[in-house]
C-alpha cells in the first residue's frame, strides 16, 4: 500500500476520534489530535504511544517498538496489531489510550 493511500486509510479508520492531523517526520507522518502527538505512520505501519498501562497489550501480541533506523528505537511507540488496525471501533479505543498516555506524560 502506498504511503499516501495508507495514510488516508488510517485517517478514515480514525474518523470517530475527531480531527486528526498529520505532520511529516522520520520519513513518515506524526499523528496529532488536539495538539497531542500520539501516533506514527511509517513504511506502511501504524505505531501508537504506549505507557506502563498499555505497553503490555502490544507486547503480548508480539508487536514491536518503532525503529526508524538500526541505531534508533523508540520504545514508547509500538506497532498497532493488524486486527486492531482493520477494526475502526477498536482502533479508536486504542488511539484514545495512546492520547491519554501522552497527556499523562505532559502533565506529569
Amino acid at each position: 500500500m502506498k504511503a499516501d493511500t495508507f495514510k488516508e486509510f488510517v485517517l478514515d479508520q480514525l474518523t470517530d476520534i475527531g480531527q486528526v492531523s498529520c505532520r511529516a517526520m522520520f520519513g513518515g507522518y506524526g499523528l496529532y489530535r488536539a495538539g497531542v502527538f500520539f501516533g506514527i505512520l511509517y513504511k506502511g505501519q501504524l505505531y501508537f504511544k504506549t505507557g506502563p498501562n498499555t505497553v503490555t497489550s502490544y507486547s503480548e501480541r508480539k508487536m514491536k517498538p518503532f525503529r526508524p533506523s538500526l541505531k534508533m528505537t523508540l520504545k514508547s511507540y509500538y506497532e498497532v496489531p493488524p486486527d486492531i488496525l482493520e477494526d475502526p471501533d477498536e482502533l479508536v479505543v486504542w488511539a484514545r489510550l495512546a492520547i491519554q498516555c501522552q497527556i499523562k506524560i505532559k502533565n506529569g
